[in-house]
């Protein structure tokens, strides 16, 4: 009998990644399986097929294997055998409830990190100066931290905590509902896995309680806006000497009254009187490591031009070398002209021939085209 072919099967291609094969076989595994569709007995037999093409596909030694020699490379017991539904099958499909359910559980029912602090978020301000060349803050949180009463014991005195009997130790309890088994956390030690029988007043048995706390916090030169700095085991502490949680600060840019930030450029707009921009000058600006800058001015810079200082920007998070200052030229046109100025101001205008402004003269030429 001619046997279809694995990747047909799931509706993948050939070199489709891990995640691709894995979300077909969830499709397919849901819509097919037997205990949703009444036992019926085709759908029974598609399930035990895509089953056995997951099973190979999802391990990289029998894909390889698979891939260049087909089935044959599973015959004479060389691959999974001919009972994909009592073991391949149920495993694959076990797949699809570990990403829901099995976060708190491995294959052997141990408990993992059930007790583990949570993880903490804070937002951090910056200034620009400060995200250039980096500081050290402080910080203040208040967060579920270890019991100083019982040093994060949960108990009083010498008393320790034993393995709850609700969950034996693995802080969660499972329902079977037909096919579906639901796993939830153990009511009687709420996740712990152990329970105190005579447990620490100031905490109560978790052996954390609130507290306000300080701490320092290097930031590195560079960071941006929306940058995540991880601050491992800062976080909440986990119940009864659990592994704490993690801080994550999220950082975010003050407002800068000189410059916008263009990722590792520095962009400042300059707004010139029209006779600079005509004759040419410099223009100072401060730079952001405390120097000053100067920005020459070419005679007859036009308005939105920019004019770049290599190597002025920021500085490169977790690198070397710097970005770029850009100065945005705006010729500025004067509002408040004196009697005298506007007669100056006449006197070119009536001496012009039209070659002092090139993009006028052209535009104007087309214009006057298209008028007939």
């Amino acid at each position: 009998m001619v046997r279809e072919d694995f990747y047909q099967l799931l509706g993948v291609s050939r070199d489709a990644d891990a995640a691709t094969i894995k979300s077909a076989y969830r499709r397919l595994a849901m819509e097919c399986h037997p205990d949703r569709t009444g036992g019926c007995k085709d759908n029974e037999a598609k399930f035990k097929a895509i089953s056995e093409a997951y099973d190979c596909l999802k391990d990289p030694q029998k894909r390889a294997a698979y891939d260049r020699f087909g089935h044959a490379a599973f015959q004479n017991g060389g691959g999974s055998g001919n009972d994909p539904f009592g073991s391949a099958g149920f495993e694959g499909f076990s797949d699809i409830f570990s990403s829901i359910f099995g976060e708190f559980m491995d294959p052997r029912g141990q408990r993992q990190n059930v007790a583990r602090g949570a993880d903490l978020r804070y937002d951090l301000e910056l200034t620009l100066e400060e995200a250039f060349a980096g500081a050290e803050k402080e910080i203040h949180i208040e967060a579920l931290s270890r019991c100083e009463t019982c040093s994060g014991s949960g108990s009083k005195g010498e008393g320790r905590a034993a393995r709850c009997p609700g969950c034996g130790g693995g802080g969660k309890v499972r329902a079977q509902q037909g096919f579906f088994v639901v796993e939830r956390t153990c009511p009687h030690c709420l996740g712990a896995g152990e329970t105190v029988a005579d447990p620490c007043n100031s905490c109560h048995g978790e052996g954390r309680a609130l507290k306000r706390r300080k701490i320092s916090v290097d930031i590195p030169a560079g960071v941006d806006e929306g940058t995540r700095i991880r601050v491992a085991g800062e976080g909440e502490s986990g119940m009864r000497g659990a592994a704490s949680g993690d801080l994550y600060l999220f950082v975010h840019m003050r407002r800068h009254p000189i410059f916008q930030r263009d990722g590792t450029n520095l962009v400042a707009e300059c707004p010139v009187s029209f006779t600079t921009a005509a004759l040419g000058g410099t223009v100072t600006l401060p730079g952001i490591d405390g120097r000053t800058i100067d920005v020459a001015i070419p005679a007859g810079t036009q308005s939105g031009e920019m004019l770049r200082q290599r190597g002025a920007g920021m500085s490169v998070l977790r690198g070397r070398g710097r970005g770029d200052l850009v100065a945005r030229i705006l010729v500025e046109t004067p509002t408040k002209l004196s009697k005298a100025q506007k007669a100056l101001l006449k006197q070119f205008q009536d001496s012009e021939t039209g070659e002092e402004c090139p993009a006028a003269k052209g535009f104007f030429a087309r214009v006057r085209e298209m008028l007939g």
